[in-house]
């Protein structure tokens, strides 16, 4: 893999140098030990609740233009009062083709950044970014949102933020530090199934919420085995690195918004298990030919990791990751409490005293009834793309927020917390599946009730 930065051992042996450490520990280290906070450091002040500086325009500065970058760089110049300023890529010439791109639609021509594995840097050394979004491969997320934050920007972070627990607690460190906010970019937060949901929760329409299911479930084995797709094969390769749970904030994230995760609630301790690794040796075997690099890789990831994450108010959440299996698409998007349950893929309710029987009702007309204010005031924007139209639904609130002055639905705490199932998991496997403890990124600022993702209704600045 070209220019990548270095792997810690930690990750890429994953679990079978993680269990030689844990080895060592002490059976009797307690749950608050293993989820000590990083303490703050003299001057270093929550960013719970604080918002955005007004922006007239917000100006973007683009890290990564492949298949995700690429396909958001309309979105966000479409986007009223946004901007795309800067674009960049280690390979100079997707640079110039979305920079081109840009151009072809009439917009103003960014400034590119490429051809080397620091041109970033130079990108962030701009005066003319207000936001600097990242949509690189796992392995550059947390250098260089760390870096973005340290030259006075917001970071928005496709998934994960980061994989490791020291580098999600730096990234919290470094935004309380800097005073600028960094987010996971989580579209399906924004996904309509999703928003609507969030707001029967919020409604009682469950009762009290007592468990829910969420992940990533999404055959991409052929894409994983293209030599086109992802750039040096990154991602299949991360599948020889290491055992964990890579990817379930797509459906964990949402879940934990119904709960008030970080607002009332939050993830207390995490437990992981994984299927033995069959599906892309199967699926290499039946149709790569000899001599294609991925015959000589071993894979050592589990195609199904289940965590279970058990809240500091008792509830469960079950939280799935599978991209090795013939399997239709799915993010799961269950919920369930008191009185009632929802279920997504295909989208079905069954909640009292509305129904009884034991059979599932479409869920249909309860998303029209319950339909969040975004999606109301967006449906029907000629911009609405990708993924269903949630892609446009996250860009447009962003740069509402930042032009609007308003505190982040999502925020670098929610973000480390979604995300913190990649290092946990690794270590839960490594003990055989026992529970390990989550730590809290809030400091205890999770106590207090805040709005999130359940946002009023606002308008876009003139």
């Amino acid at each position: 893999m070209a220019d990548l930065p270095s792997v810690s051992r930690r990750t890429l042996f994953g679990g079978a140098l993680a269990a030689g450490a844990l080895a060592a520990m002490p059976a009797s280290a307690t749950a608050a030990e293993e989820a000590a906070s990083s303490p703050r450091r003299p001057g270093q002040r929550s960013m719970i609740g604080v918002p955005f500086e007004r922006h007239r325009t917000v100006r973007i500065g683009m890290i990564g233009l492949g298949n995700r970058g690429m396909s958001m760089i309309g979105g966000w110049s479409a986007v009223p009062g946004a901007a795309v300023t800067a674009v960049c890529d280690i390979r100079a010439e997707r640079a110039k083709a979305a920079a081109d791109k840009l151009a072809a639609d009439g917009r103003p021509r960014p400034a590119e950044y490429g051809g080397s594995a620091d041109a970033y840097q130079k990108m962030l050394a701009r005066d003319d970014i207000d936001l600097v979004y990242i949509a690189t491969p796992w392995e550059f997320h947390y250098p260089q949102g760390k870096a973005a934050l340290l030259s006075g920007k917001h970071v928005g972070v496709e998934l994960p933020i980061a994989t490791e627990l020291d580098e999600l607690w730096d990234l919290v460190n470094t935004s309380e530090q800097t005073r600028k906010h960094l987010f996971l970019a989580e579209n399906c937060s924004y996904g309509r199934n999703e928003l609507a949901i969030l707001k029967m929760a919020h409604e009682g329409v469950f009762g009290e919420v007592t468990n829910g299911h969420g992940g990533y479930l999404h055959d991409l084995r052929e894409l994983l085995f293209s030599d086109t797709y992802y750039t040096d094969a990154w991602r299949r390769k991360w599948h020889t690195r290491s055992t964990a749970s890579f990817y379930p904030m797509h459906g964990l994230a949402p879940i934990a918004a119904c709960m008030d995760v970080n607002r009332g609630d939050r993830f207390a301790t995490l437990r992981a298990t994984a299927t033995e690794p069959k599906g892309l040796a199967d699926y290499r075997k039946r149709h790569m030919p000899p001599g294609h690099p991925s015959w000589k890789e071993t894979y050592i990831n589990g195609d199904l990791v289940t965590c279970l994450i058990e809240t500091e108010q008792g509830r469960i959440i079950r939280a799935e990751h599978d991209v090795s299996s013939p399997r239709p698409y799915s993010r799961i998007n269950s919920l369930a409490g008191s009185r009632g349950i929802v279920e997504d893929y295909p989208a079905r309710i069954y909640v009292e005293p509305d129904h009884s029987g034991h059979a599932w009702k479409d869920f249909g007309p309860y998303r029209d009834r319950h339909d969040h204010w975004l999606w109301k005031k967006l449906k029907d924007d000629p911009n609405l793309g990708g993924h269903g139209g949630m892609d446009y639904v996250l860009q447009w609130r962003i740069v509402q927020q930042m032009r609007a002055g308003l505190v982040p639905d999502i925020d670098v705490y929610d973000s480390a917390a979604w995300c913190s199932p990649v290092p946990l998991s690794v270590v839960s496997l490594a003990r055989g599946g026992k529970p390990v403890a989550v730590p809290d990124f809030t400091r205890g600022g999770w106590t207090k009730a805040r709005p999130g993702l359940d946002s009023q209704p606002s308008e876009m600045p003139g």
